[in-house]
């Protein structure tokens, strides 16, 4: 499974700044996963597979790529689907300072209801954070997260201390580092911009 999905993916190599805030040295080209929607079936199969273990009823992702996969695997289970959507991050440029939203017409849809957040990767979880923050506000009930590909431990404990399990077809570790001590800021390598 792990050769599937790298396979798939350009790794870019730098010093770059994710959502979350937290800064890292790989980049994936993660909307190229989705271009082949035949090529990535077998994956959300996989994915819908181990999700349907925890008996959820909706399968929600961010956009874009989350809600790409989101889609495909609530189709494999037979679920509803839904999607989030970031809203613009607050000023101070802290860590997780970017919000989502689930649409208005969508909501109402999930309140009571059991559901998988699915997102491609997992890094720090940001995305997945302000999912499971608006799932909440709409009166879901979390389950379980899902990804493609985990990229650190960082989102771990947030998911733990939320009662929910990650599951992930492939590991990739990196590190990711606090702009305060990363140590390409402290080289004082610029950041690169994501293709």
């Amino acid at each position: 499974m792990e050769s599937n999905v790298l396979d798939l993916l350009p790794i870019r190599r730098g010093h770059f700044r994710f959502e979350s805030g937290y800064h890292g040295e790989i980049w994936l080209d993660l909307d190229r996963l989705f271009a082949s929607p035949r090529r990535i079936a077998p994956l959300a199969r996989e994915l819908a597979r181990r999700l349907s273990e925890h008996n959820v009823e909706a399968v929600v992702g961010p956009l874009v790529g989350g809600a790409f996969l989101a889609q495909m695997i609530a189709a494999n289970l037979e679920a509803e689907f839904a999607y989030a959507e970031p809203e613009a991050p607050a000023a101070d440029r802290r860590l997780y300072s970017v919000a989502y939203r689930l649409p208005n017409t969508l909501a109402p849809l999930l309140n009571g209801k059991r559901v998988a957040i699915v997102d491609d990767a997992v890094n720090a979880g940001s995305a997945l954070r302000g999912t499971f923050h608006a799932l909440v506000a709409a009166g879901a009930k979390p389950a379980v997260a899902g990804a493609l590909i985990v990229l650190s431990e960082t989102a771990r404990p947030f998911l733990a201390a939320n009662g929910l399990v990650l599951e992930g077809l492939v590991t990739l570790a990196t590190p990711l580092w606090a702009p305060e001590v990363c140590p390409l800021c402290a080289r004082r390598a610029p950041l690169d911009s994501p293709p």
